[in-house]
């Protein structure tokens, strides 16, 4: 996937630490002077402040918040998470998009961003609301090596990513509800979907959705007393790009944790320190009966431990069984 002569102006004005003359561009690329004019004049048409100055050259004064291939390319220091990307305005989905890419041969760490979705969905087949320049939807696309069976911890190592990278760009009191829903403030900020297309004994891929409210300043009526948005619980918009990059990085380094090990050894301790309903009074919604406990944490399986009011303790898997809070979502 080529990088584009936008995209690398955009690098070298993010990474210059001072002004960057037009000449030094040219050379850097094997551009022209005009053709660096152009691009510098469509950056500032899509919001990028970016002073000129006679002998100096050019400054990336700001960046708007703005979600494209160009600016997310851009941005992007990882090894191999989001270093392939795919920016669509508007799709379907971007978990079934990714899984297009996935079946046409696309490799690990393709991202998959849309500016909208048509048909978001959360577990269970739920839809997911997707306004359009406010929010995040993302999929990542994984070609594992370990057993179907451990597939669904995965979905735990992306809530624990993006979960830090809304507490290092926001600066909001993060958790996480078990298994995988964000939360702040007790309220849901962000969903994620793991699904996977396998044989029987291994995963021929795996793409790992995550729908993030950032700026979206209202909610239905039906879903406001569980869901907000990092704007509402923050009173300022975030730069989404920042945020996507960041959990790219936190993902690619919890990754090889959990690859190392295969299982959540390395990231149980870290991942419990920011579960919300540790050693709290818990209602396990399981088909088989539901039960109160008080929640322990997660284990090495990513299983939920609650131990029950008679003394006994269980071993909780995601699967179809919830955990809500004794006085509500959380």
């Amino acid at each position: 996937m080529a990088t584009s002569t936008k995209t690398q102006v955009l690098q070298i004005l993010r990474t210059a630490a001072d002004y960057v003359s037009g000449q030094q561009i040219c050379e850097q690329l094997g551009i022209s002077r005009t053709a660096v004019w152009k691009v510098i004049n469509q950056l500032k048409e899509e919001g990028y402040e970016i002073e000129a100055v006679q002998n100096r050259g050019y400054l990336l004064a700001a960046a708007p918040d703005v979600v494209s291939a160009s600016e997310l390319e851009s941005r992007m220091r990882t090894r191999v998470m989001g270093r392939r990307l795919l920016y669509l305005e508007e799709v379907d989905s971007t978990n079934l998009e990714a899984k297009r890419q996935a079946e046409q041969g696309a490799p690990e760490g393709l991202l998959v961003v849309a500016g909208r979705q048509e048909q978001g969905r959360g577990r269970r087949g739920r839809g997911w609301e997707s306004p359009a320049g406010t929010n995040i939807f993302m999929t990542l696309l994984l070609r594992p090596s370990f057993a179907p069976g451990q597939a669904s911890m995965l979905t735990l190592v992306m809530a624990l990513a993006v979960a830090r990278a809304i507490g290092d760009v926001s600066g909001l009191p993060v958790g996480i509800k078990w298994p995988n829903d964000i939360v702040v403030n007790k309220k849901k900020v962000v969903g994620i979907l793991t699904e996977l297309a396998m044989e029987t004994d291994y995963i021929q891929y795996l793409v790992c959705g995550v729908g993030i409210n950032v700026n979206q300043e209202s909610f239905p009526e039906a879903i406001q007393n569980t869901a907000t948005s990092l704007f509402l619980e923050g009173g300022r918009k975030l730069n989404r790009a920042d945020l996507i990059e960041s959990a790219m990085e936190y993902f690619e380094t919890y990754y090889g944790i959990f690859c190392r090990s295969k299982d959540l050894e390395g990231l149980a301790g870290e991942y419990n320190e920011l579960l919300v309903n540790v050693n709290a009074r818990v209602r396990v919604l399981d088909p088989k009966g539901e039960y109160e406990g008080v929640s322990q944490g997660i284990n090495r399986l990513g299983e939920l431990l609650v131990e029950r009011d008679d003394g006994t303790r269980e071993n909780v898997f995601a699967g179809e069984v919830s955990v809500r809070g004794i006085y509500g979502y959380v």
